[in-house]
C-alpha cells in the first residue's frame, strides 16, 4: 500500500454527521448523541477501532444517512480493511453522489484489493480532474499500480512522467517512478530476447546488463560476440575496453589493462570523435607517467566534447605534472564552472595557486576542498555508485592528498 497521508483521510472524514436528533425517538436520540460524541472524539485522537464501533452503532440507528457510511468507510480505509471499506463507501455514494472524497477512497480501496478495472475510472478522474494536490498525488500513484496490474505499461509510464513533473522532490514519487522505469526496461529487454534472440542488439543489451552487474567475464564475451556480428559497430570497442579496464582493477595481473588500451585505440581508429575513448586512453597514459601523450589525447577528447568535466581535470593534472601551471588554470576553472561540487577540482586548483604563489587564492580553494570532502558521506558515495553508472573513469584525488 502506498503512503496515503493523513490529509487525504482527514478531508474524507466529515467533521459532523449532521444527524437530526429531533426526528428520532428519545431513546434513539440519546443513543445517537452518545455514539456520535464517542465517534468524533475517537476520530480526533486517532483511535480508529473505537471510532469504528461507534459509527457502526450509528449506522444501525441511521442506515439512510450517507455521511455515516462515508465516515465509516474512511475509518475502514485507515485500518486497511479495504474489503469492508468498499461496501460502506459504495452505499455513501449511492445515498449522496456528491461525496467526492468517498469516490476517491473507493477507487483507492478497489485498487488495493486488486480490482483494477473497477478502480480505474475513479482513479483517472481523481488524477486528471482534482485540484487537491494530495488527492491528485495519491490517485496518480495508485493509477501507476492499476495500469501496471492491467498490463498497460505505456499508460503507467505516462502517469509516472506526469507525477515526476508535478512532484519532482517527493521521495515516494521518485521511488515508484524509478521502480516502474526499471521494470519497464526489464520487460523491454525481455521482449527483445524473445523477438530477436540472436541479434546484435540482443547481445549488446546482454553485455551492458552484465557490465552493470559487475559480471565482467560474461560482459566481455557478449561484447566480443557483438564485434563478430558487426565488426565496425561504433562504441563497442570502447565498451569492451571499459569492461576490461574494470576487470583489471579486480585482478591487476591478468593483462586486461593492456587489452583495454588496445580496444580504446581501435575505437579511435573507427571514430576519432569518440571523446570517451580518447579520455580513457589519455588517463591510462597519465597514470603511466606519459604526460605528453596524455595531454594530446585529453585535448582530442575536449575538441569533440568541450564540456567534458573529467577531461578538463585530467588535462589539468597532466599539465601540472609538466609544471605548466598557467596552462592548467583555465581547465580547472572550466571544470569548476561545470560542477562546483567536485572536490578534485578544488584540490588541483589549490595546487596550481600554491605553485604560482597566490596564497590567498590557494587557501580559498583548499578550504572549499576541505568543506566538500567533509560533507561527503560514505553513504552518499555508495548511493552514487549504486544508482549511476559512469560512462568513464572518474578523476580521483592523488594518494598523496592529506587525510
Amino acid at each position: 500500500m502506498f503512503n496515503i497521508g493523513r490529509r487525504l483521510l482527514q478531508t474524507a472524514i466529515l467533521s459532523s454527521c449532521l444527524i437530526d436528533l429531533t426526528q428520532a425517538p428519545s431513546d434513539d436520540a440519546n443513543s445517537l448523541q452518545r455514539y456520535t460524541e464517542q465517534g468524533q472524539k475517537a476520530l480526533a485522537s486517532g483511535r480508529y477501532e473505537e471510532a469504528e464501533r461507534a459509527f457502526e452503532k450509528i449506522r444501525e440507528l441511521e442506515p439512510g444517512m450517507a455521511e455515516v457510511h462515508a465516515n465509516l468507510g474512511a475509518i475502514y480505509f485507515q485500518e486497511r480493511k479495504f474489503d469492508k471499506a468498499v461496501p460502506a463507501l459504495r452505499q455513501a455514494i449511492k445515498l449522496n453522489p456528491r461525496l467526492v472524497k468517498s469516490v476517491t477512497l473507493l477507487a483507492i480501496s478497489l485498487s488495493e484489493l486488486g480490482r483494477y478495472s473497477e478502480a480505474l475510472p475513479g482513479l483517472e478522474k481523481g488524477f486528471h480532474a482534482s485540484s487537491d494536490s494530495a488527492v491528485k498525488r495519491m490517485c496518480g500513484l495508485q493509477l501507476e499500480r492499476t495500469y501496471t496490474g492491467m498490463q498497460r505499461h505505456d499508460k503507467a509510464m505516462e502517469v509516472a512522467i506526469e507525477l515526476n513533473r508535478l512532484y519532482p522532490e517527493d521521495p515516494e514519487v521518485l521511488y515508484h517512478t524509478g521502480r516502474l522505469f526499471g521494470n519497464f526496461a526489464f520487460l523491454t529487454m525481455q521482449a527483445l530476447a524473445q523477438v530477436a534472440p540472436g541479434s546484435v542488439w540482443r547481445h549488446q543489451a546482454a553485455a551492458e546488463a552484465f557490465e552493470s552487474q559487475g559480471s565482467y567475464d560474461l560482459a566481455v564475451r557478449e561484447y566480443r560476440t557483438v564485434l563478430e556480428l558487426g565488426p565496425g559497430r561504433p562504441g563497442i570497442h570502447f565498451r569492451l575496453g571499459r569492461t576490461l579496464l574494470k576487470r583489471s582493477q579486480q585482478a591487476p595481473s591478468t593483462g586486461d589493462a593492456n587489452e583495454a588500451a588496445k580496444e580504446f585505440e581501435r575505437e579511435l581508429e573507427l571514430d576519432p570523435t569518440n571523446a570517451n575513448a580518447a579520455y580513457e586512453l589519455a588517463d591510462m597514459h597519465r597514470d603511466a607517467g606519459e604526460f605528453e601523450e596524455a595531454r594530446q589525447l585529453f585535448e582530442q577528447a575536449l575538441k569533440y566534447y568541450p564540456d567534458f568535466e573529467d577531461a578538463h581535470l585530467g588535462l589539468a593534472a597532466a599539465l601540472i605534472a609538466q609544471q605548466k601551471m598557467q596552462d592548467a588554470l583555465p581547465h580547472l576553472k572550466k571544470a569548476i564552472a561545470l560542477n562546483a561540487d567536485n572536490e578534485v577540482s578544488w584540490y588541483r586548483l589549490s595546487q596550481v595557486q600554491m605553485a604560482q604563489g597566490n596564497t590567498a587564492e590557494q587557501q580559498k580553494a583548499f578550504a572549499e576542498f576541505q568543506r566538500l570532502r567533509t560533507q561527503k558521506s560514505s553513504q552518499q558515495e555508495a548511493a552514487r555508485e549504486l544508482f549511476s553508472r559512469s560512462e568513464v573513469t572518474k578523476q580521483k584525488l592523488d594518494s598523496t592528498v592529506p587525510q
